[in-house]
């Protein structure tokens, strides 16, 4: 039972491009997070250092202070004071003097310090103060400086931050999903037209786009495979007809033989069986043939390689194809310069050069010159005969082509394709070209 998943069924937040935003997404805010929390670091150890820095520099103040003025100049110092600055605050032998009306308890020495809270009548009631003790002449000396309005700017960054991973989390979860929807949209489209292709539509294509992202490669390499799935298929199709046209006349024929063989004479029946023998021994030769074929296209058959010299391949290819040529009163010649050894199966190389010198001695008429001649890795084949038209001349290495739409001439129209797959196998090319007239073989060996 086959089972087809159609990308229809398939949501957005299923796909496998929200889960790859997914992913990004959480490394994206993971990242924002430890910078987030590294700019708070610094911000607190910076603050933190401000503060330090300022009561040290006020304490240095006071203490030399306390050594250059008397006890009624100091306190007037400390009176005057500006509270923005710091709140200055010492208890002298009478009261308090300074900004605060008491010195809280436990306070440690500067530079260490210590938070503490104070009331004001102001809007803002409560206000948090950093401060120690400073020892002068006169006595301790406190020194403090309000730290509740960093705290506030702590906590309107980290509010800010909040927000901005928050607004960048949820940006890039939103452009995910319309890009998941954007992907599932173009696999919709290629799941509609993979079902028409599954129909029987083999003309249909998959659209390509001037984006030229992975879906367009893929898009233009799914073509190139209904190409080849087409182009296959005709030829299928072509090998098909050419079968039923090829075997329906001697299959006919034995069939008709067959029958009569019960009525003819005792004296004429093997020479009936001999016809018939022979009917079916080409019925067998075009199945042998294509069988033949398929393993050698396909690399089934091992290659028997030795070294193969192109000058004595084509000297007996000669030597055979010369007595043929005679009986035809054909003339066969042959030119030789700069042999080469190739390595190659010496049988199947003779039998495709053979197949191309026959094929230019059987179609060519009498008297015609037929000529072989060999230049290094180049092996050409010529004659003066009837040639190939240029739109037959890719159509004859197809199987079962052949242009003799009458079958006077007796084969399986398997020969070139033979010969291309021999060569094929050998990483050798063959082309076709005009002779004018007449037909020229062009072979050349890598």
């Amino acid at each position: 039972m086959r089972v087809i998943a159609s990308a229809k069924a398939i949501k957005p937040y299923q796909s496998s491009a929200w889960r790859i935003t997914l992913i990004f997404s959480t490394l994206v805010t993971i990242l924002i997070v430890m910078l987030v929390l590294s700019l708070y670091r610094q911000l607190v150890i910076e603050q933190q250092n401000q503060v330090d820095k300022h009561l040290a520099a006020e304490m240095q103040r006071y203490q030399q202070l306390a050594l250059t003025v008397n006890r009624r100049s100091f306190a007037a110092q400390i009176r005057a004071a500006d509270p923005k600055t710091a709140l200055i605050a010492w208890r002298n032998s009478v009261d308090m003097v300074g900004a605060l009306t008491f010195l809280p308890e436990n306070m440690p020495q500067l530079p260490e310090t210590k938070d503490f809270p104070i009331f004001t009548g102001g809007p803002d009631k409560l206000h948090i103060l950093t401060g120690g003790l400073v020892m002068t002449r006169y006595g301790p000396v406190l020194i403090a400086t309000r730290t509740d309005h960093l705290a506030t700017l702590i906590e309107k960054f980290i509010n800010a931050a909040f927000w901005a991973v928050a607004f960048t989390l949820g940006l890039t979860l939103a452009l995910g999903y319309i890009f998941s929807k954007a992907i599932l949209r173009r696999l919709v489209e290629y799941n509609r037209l993979s079902e028409q292709i599954e129909a029987g539509h083999y003309e249909t294509r998959l659209p390509v786009s001037d984006s030229q992202d992975e879906f367009d490669m893929l898009a233009r390499q799914f073509n190139l495979v209904l190409d080849t799935l087409e182009q296959n298929l005709r030829a299928v199709r072509g090998v098909t007809d050419n079968i039923a046209h090829d075997l329906r006349t001697p299959l006919s024929h034995l069939r008709i033989g067959i029958e009569q063989l019960a009525d003819k004479p005792t004296h004429q029946l093997a020479d009936a069986t001999a016809e018939l023998l022979e009917e079916l021994d080409h019925c067998l030769g075009t199945f042998d043939a294509m069988l033949s074929l398929t393993r050698i296209e396909e690399g089934q058959q091992t290659l028997d390689l030795q070294p193969v010299s192109l000058q004595q391949i084509c000297q007996d290819l000669f030597e055979m194809a010369d007595v043929i040529a005679e009986s035809r009163d054909q003339v066969l010649e042959i030119s030789l310069e700069n042999d080469v050894q190739i390595h190659g199966d010496k049988y199947l190389l003779f039998q495709a050069l053979f197949n191309l010198v026959d094929n230019a001695i059987k179609y060519s008429p009498v008297g015609a010159a037929i000529c072989i001649k060999q230049r290094g890795k180049h092996i050409q084949i010529s004659d003066n005969g009837p040639g190939i038209l240029d739109e037959d001349k890719e159509r004859v290495f197809d199987r079962l082509v052949r242009l003799d739409p009458s079958r006077h001439y007796k084969g399986t129209g398997l020969g070139l394709s033979m010969v291309k797959a021999i060569l094929s196998r050998h990483k050798a090319t063959i082309s076709l070209d005009d002779n004018n007239p007449g037909l020229l073989v062009n072979i050349h060996f890598k």
